[in-house]
């Protein structure tokens, strides 16, 4: 919203439709997770995910990571999810086309999850079709104790800059 002599003149809000909104969920490449820390403040991090059985899975893969320690110390996203399971994850896209801009976010409840529980099977297979990577680094950081963060959307979001979006986003 912008203040003028007038009043408050805001912009119409535009959102993706939710075809595209799941397509982009199951293709796009990195997210940013946001967890709370214990001091309330937001804690980001990019992750990989995979959308699976309605859920977004991101695993504590084998990545080096630069909370982690040699004694097993679990990651400050572990930790914040144990503690507060409000989590956030966010899609977008940015350039110096202003009009091409768009992002999503999915809010809800995330899990510190063992890859052995229902649907964790299913969204390790699909983090290794989407990830060729997972060729040659670990899916998992500990394969005796696989790990996954799952972020259950209570509510997802979208904000696009313009049309021009839509066509873009309808050759992705």
């Amino acid at each position: 919203m912008c203040a003028t002599s007038g009043g408050m003149v805001t912009a119409p809000a535009r959102s993706l439709p939710e075809p595209l909104v799941e397509r982009l969920l199951a293709a796009w490449p990195v997210g940013r997770l946001a967890t709370l820390a214990a001091d309330g403040r937001p804690h980001l991090v990019p992750v990989v995910f995979a959308w699976h059985e309605g859920a977004l899975w991101s695993p504590i893969d084998g990545k080096p990571k630069r909370g982690a320690t040699a004694g097993g110390r679990a990651l400050a996203r572990e930790r914040n999810l144990v503690r507060d399971p409000r989590a956030a994850l966010l899609l977008d896209s940015y350039g110096a086309d202003w009009t091409a801009l768009w992002w999503i976010r999915v809010d809800g409840r995330g899990a510190l999850c063992r890859a052995q529980v229902q649907g964790g099977a299913g969204a390790a297979a699909a983090l290794r079709a989407k990830y060729p990577q997972y060729g040659s680094v670990p899916l998992f950081a500990d394969e005796s104790a696989p790990r996954l963060v799952r972020l259950v959307p209570e509510r997802i979001t979208s904000w696009i800059a313009s049309d021009a979006v839509l066509d873009r986003l309808h050759r992705v």
